[in-house]
């Protein structure tokens, strides 16, 4: 049975602009550039930027930190756009990648293809809810194994009619597409996952609620974790705190940036 693993693919790198005298103190790129977009509109690069076109700048906030955090007060959001992560996310079922793929805006999504892959040992991810050992868990242990007994038992049949019409790869995928048809939401899948700073604070604050489904609000706590670490500017008014149930859900106080 699957566990989630959140794991960081790529984060962006910051070259300062020769021609303009600032830099952060802030060591972290996704955080230099979205303090450098908000303060391009602003024009808060200090009083001896060294702007050109005759444009006088203003001190501003002088540092990140204190930026970042008028930028979360104020929902100056855009500037968040700017910073951006890669995250592969492995140990998550499918029935969790049709939640996730929902969120558009901001994010690029490449998943584990069924119909390239073959799936005849594939790992299940148990539902939250589902506790070892009692009935219920029997219950979905069976199901599991029997629609993984059906692919199996497809697979083979839909090979020996397909036969050797066709090119060997497309032979596989047009029984693999045909044979996946039979596997649950519960199927584990991984997927690498793009996005902007703005769209995954949206991520996060949706899907780690208490209304959230419990997995993908699992995950959400998960990808909190990591990017709170990453770049704590931008994500450490995200809280997480304990439910009664003892489930996790994340709060926080700038709420729709």
């Amino acid at each position: 049975m699957r566990q989630p693993r959140v794991t960081m693919l790529a984060r962006q790198e910051f070259v300062y602009p020769d021609h303009i005298r600032w830099e952060s103190d802030s060591d972290i790129p996704g955080q230099v550039v979205a303090e450098f977009a908000g303060r391009l509109c602003y024009l808060s690069f200090g009083e001896d930027a060294g702007l050109e076109g005759g444009h006088k700048t203003i001190q501003g906030r002088t540092s990140n930190e204190d930026y970042l955090g008028n930028i979360l007060k104020v929902k100056h959001g855009s500037v968040l756009e700017h910073a951006v992560w890669s995250l592969l996310l492995e140990g998550v079922s499918r029935a969790l990648t049709h939640e996730l793929v929902r969120h558009r805006a901001g994010f690029g999504f490449s998943q584990l293809s069924q119909r390239y892959v073959d799936e005849s040992e594939i790992g299940f991810v148990l539902p939250p809810e589902i506790q070892e050992g009692t009935s219920a868990y029997d219950l979905w242990v069976n199901a599991c194994q029997a629609s993984l007994d059906s692919y199996r038992d497809l697979l083979v049949t839909l090979t020996g009619q397909i036969g050797e019409d066709g090119a060997a790869t497309m032979r596989k995928k047009r029984a693999r597409q045909a044979a996946r048809s039979v596997l649950p939401n519960a199927a584990e899948t991984k997927i690498v996952v793009t996005g902007n700073a703005r769209a995954w604070r949206h991520f996060i604050e949706m899907r780690g609620s208490a209304s959230a489904d419990v997995e993908i609000r699992r995950l959400a706590v998960s990808v909190l974790h990591v990017l709170r670490n990453e770049a704590p500017n931008m994500f450490g008014d995200l809280t997480i705190a304990s439910q009664p149930d003892g489930t996790e859900v994340v709060e926080t106080v700038f709420s729709k940036v």
